[in-house]
């Protein structure tokens, strides 16, 4: 049986479970909640030494790294094309999953820690001297994405990848992190594209942790 550790109200979280269900995957959801520690638990520190989440676990494989774990739930479906099995087209996808971890989420993570996290875990106030690093670094990733998607209906071209969901996660908390997309229309008509496909809108829907 699939588990998937998560904690919903991450990016990272969602990606994992806006692609299985998208995938009409039948699996079983871990909540691991960060804000009571619950991934700092000996048990759970044994499925992931970095005490992070997302984790997939199935018939004692373990799997951690989000995208890592994107990948994998592709490939149990190949005929979708989320993962594509050609060298080159499957090297492009992976190249844009590599840039997510490099440049995209770093930038997103900062503004999205300084004015949510913070606020919904009551550790303090917004840092403005991370917020305007985070915003330095994401105005330079924007600007590259941006770029890259015009004349795109995805990431890859004019099929859905899992580098759409990679890149798409973030954005679902754009306006509580006051993420600023303002200048940037392409990134904003492919993510309100992505935010209309029923799997993502139900992964959206998801409850918080009690």
């Amino acid at each position: 049986m699939l588990n998937l550790y998560v904690f919903p109200p991450s990016p990272r979280a969602f990606k994992v479970i806006a692609l299985a269900n998208y995938l009409g995957l039948d699996y079983n959801k871990r909540i691991v909640d960060l804000s009571k520690g619950e991934q700092r638990s000996p048990e759970y520190t044994a499925l992931n030494p970095n005490q992070r989440m997302p984790v997939l676990e199935e018939d004692g494989f373990v799997l951690w790294e989000s995208n890592a774990i994107l990948q994998y739930l592709a490939d149990k479906k190949p005929e979708t094309g989320l993962l594509p099995t050609d060298a080159r087209s499957r090297a492009d996808v992976t190249r844009w999953q590599c840039w997510d971890l490099a440049n995209w989420d770093p930038a997103c993570a900062i503004m999205i820690f300084e004015r949510l996290v913070k606020k919904l875990l009551k550790i303090g106030d917004a840092d403005l001297t991370e917020i305007a690093k985070g915003e330095e670094r994401f105005h330079r990733a924007a600007a590259v994405l941006d770029a890259h998607l015009k004349g795109r209906k995805y990431v890859a071209g004019d099929r859905l990848t899992v580098a759409d969901f990679s890149l798409g996660a973030p954005l679902n908390l754009a306006v509580p992190a006051q993420i600023p997309l303002a200048n940037y229309a392409q990134i904003k008509r492919w993510h309100a594209g992505l935010a209309e496909l029923p799997a993502w809108r139900q992964s959206l829907a998801l409850p918080p942790p009690g």
